[in-house]
């Protein structure tokens, strides 16, 4: 029975992140974000401070040199690493929003990250012109 409901949950899990979409037009621009790794399964992650920009379907993450640079299609993301301009990884990974922190893991490394959102970052320069009258 417990393996059964592990299972189902798993399943559940994983049709819950095919559905995924790219984020909503409002949370296009730039934010002061964080980025967390766990680079164990049962680890907490770690966290810091990140430079976040969302445009559509592209989400890139800046960390001092270090680039993540994402593509966000339905049900997956394609993940692009870059040290300055050297790419040094890329994978794909299912992934999902939990409101404005996107969840994604590397399957062949055991890593789990989490890109959380936070103050956008020139307020004025970026108005949503879905609001902006």
């Amino acid at each position: 029975m417990r393996r059964s409901a592990t299972l189902l949950l798993a399943v559940a899990g994983a049709a819950g992140a095919v559905a995924a979409a790219p984020p909503a037009p409002a949370l296009a621009g730039h934010y002061a974000g964080e980025l967390c790794v766990a680079t164990r399964p049962a680890a907490a992650p770690t966290c810091g401070p990140a430079e976040v920009e969302v445009d559509g379907p592209r989400v890139s993450v800046r960390i001092a040199d270090i680039v993540y640079r994402l593509v966000l299609r339905p049900g997956q993301a394609d993940v692009e690493t870059l040290h300055g301009k050297m790419e040094i990884d890329e994978f794909s990974a299912v992934y999902d929003w939990q409101g404005e922190t996107l969840r994604f893991n590397d399957p062949d490394k055991d890593v789990r990250y989490e890109v959380r959102i936070g103050v956008r970052k020139g307020a004025a320069s970026h108005k949503n012109p879905a609001t902006h009258t």
